[in-house]
């Protein structure tokens, strides 16, 4: 479920940049800030801005909450495994414990003699 979600998503934001490349520039900006004036004049179409521009909120929503879906859907699947790899308390080990103060000296072998 989590995989079609994504899939979808980057499939709506590849929509979404198409959409907002054909969109007409409303002026101001960058376009006009570098002598673009007289360009954005010549391309565009004068009432598909009113579609396009619903298109674009459309796929601004569709990727908001199929990110927030994806959260919750990730999440649920965390819930139900019963370990996790991030879990810090479980995957401590305990100390070692610490060598005693008066190590008792090692006996030589001690061999019998002949």
């Amino acid at each position: 479920m989590t995989t079609t979600i994504i899939i979808l998503i980057i499939i709506v934001a590849l929509l979404l940049i198409g959409v907002i490349l054909i969109q007409n520039p409303k002026g101001g900006g960058l376009s006009s800030e570098f002598g673009g004036g007289a360009t954005s004049q010549m391309f565009g179409v004068q009432k598909t801005g009113d579609i396009l521009e619903q298109l674009t909120w459309g796929f601004f929503a569709f990727i908001v909450v199929g990110a927030l879906a994806t959260g919750i859907f990730m999440r649920a699947g965390d819930a139900s495994g019963t370990n996790s790899v991030l879990d810090v308390e479980t995957s401590q080990t305990a100390p070692a414990a610490p060598a005693p103060a008066n190590p008792v000296p090692a006996l030589p072998n001690a061999t019998p003699a002949e």
